[in-house]
């Protein structure tokens, strides 16, 4: 099982914006995807930003990759991104994992 990981944060004034555009898209996105496992949200207020953590499991690398592209350590974008004021990690983390139960403790997903 392989945990892919992003990171991204918005002002808090786009904060539900984002949350409803982020499981239009990548959640969403990744739950269509055949072999993904699951897809986990986690929202933290720091200061005057939304950080958005999204967690996908997948079967394997292959599957993976059926979502995000030949390079699979680089961020999907989408167009709405930037009208949100989204400032991306453009490196995702991705790990082996031993299950795909969710990996955070308070979720919106």
């Amino acid at each position: 099982m392989i945990a892919r990981t992003w990171h991204g944060a918005v002002p808090l004034e786009n904060k539900q914006a984002f949350l409803d555009y982020e499981y239009e898209t990548g959640v969403k996105d990744t739950l269509a995807v055949e072999g993904n496992r699951g897809a986990y949200l986690k929202v933290v207020e720091q200061g005057a930003y939304a950080h958005f953590f999204l967690c996908t499991m997948w079967e394997d690398m292959e599957s993976m990759m059926a979502f995000a592209g030949p390079e699979p350590t680089i961020a999907v974008t989408y167009p709405k991104d930037e009208e949100l004021g989204l400032i991306s990690d453009p490196i995702v983390i991705i790990q082996e994992v031993t299950s795909a139960d969710n990996p955070f403790e308070n979720t919106y997903a």
